[in-house]
């Protein structure tokens, strides 16, 4: 297996302006002649959660390595977190998906199966690019090639979406979104389910009902936006499960941590992944 953190300011400049430096952690499998030596896998991007204020752990590592083991290729993108603003973190995910397609061939990757994978605010980011990777906001400065920054597909966990204070416990949190995370001119790119369109990727989401950090709003918002549209989407819902549940294992949070450990929910990713491969 390929594995190797790559530092994204050192192959496009433009991004070297951040207080923190964003990171790429890859992992690609070799390919074999014994089984396949020109095989070309699905390649998961992973962004995790952590408000925009850090990228979590339980959302990183071990969920590339549930992918690997399910015959995908891999990544873990540590986006830039505050004080950071948008849209500097979408300009990050475009250099990844661009930079992971020009190296398709020697990664042994299909360029046309490029999935990004976001948890919470990661899950922002995610249907960010998702909506907007057309923009010129979302390219600047990274010469790229037309729709080399496009991803395949998305697979949203538990995402924030909109910035509705309706769709808080505190209405509070999402005027706190608005004001740190976004300059003036970028407040109506934040709430994703206004930008969806016939150009959004397929999507798979999941989310629980009683989620009481990120409303299950969000995801039926940005459902019925994808629907409005027509574009390809399956969705799951879970009754019962609290926020930032992760791949609701062991390998993802303590073994007596009973409320992020549930034999139900953690069936998302086998559903995603049977969905990747399918459409």
């Amino acid at each position: 297996m390929l594995h190797k953190t790559i530092y994204l300011n050192e192959i496009f400049s433009s991004l070297d302006t951040a207080t923190t430096c964003p990171t790429l952690d890859i992992y690609m499998q070799n390919r074999s002649a014994k089984i396949d030596a020109n095989r070309k896998r699905p390649c998961i991007i992973i962004c995790p959660g952590g408000s925009y204020m850090y990228t979590s752990d339980r959302e990183a590592e071990p969920v590339a390595m549930h992918f690997l083991a399910h015959g995908f290729n891999a990544c873990v993108l540590r986006y830039s977190t505050l004080p950071n603003q948008f849209p500097r973190q979408l300009l990050e995910l475009s250099a990844t998906i661009a930079h992971i397609r020009r190296n398709s061939d020697e990664w042994g990757v299909e360029p046309e199966q490029i999935v990004v994978l976001g948890f919470s605010a990661g899950g922002h980011l995610a249907g960010s690019i998702g909506v907007h990777w057309d923009k010129d906001f979302a390219t600047e400065g990274l010469e790229l090639l037309p729709e080399e920054n496009k991803p395949n597909k998305l697979v949203l966990c538990y995402p924030l979406i909109s910035t509705d204070p309706n769709l808080y416990a505190l209405p509070a949190q999402a005027q706190m979104l608005v004001k740190t995370f976004s300059p003036l001119n970028f407040e109506q790119e934040i709430s994703l389910e206004n930008h969806v369109s016939e150009n959004t990727p397929p999507t798979f989401l999941w989310h629980t009902l009683d989620d009481v950090i990120v409303n299950v709003e969000n995801s039926f918002k940005f459902a019925l936006a994808l629907r409005k549209n027509n574009v390809p989407l399956e969705m799951h819902i879970y009754p019962q499960g609290v926020h930032g549940l992760s791949l609701a294992t062991t390998q993802t949070t303590h073994e007596n941590n009973l409320d992020l450990i549930d034999e139900h929910i953690n069936s998302w990713a086998d559903l995603a992944s049977e969905w990747i491969k399918r459409y």
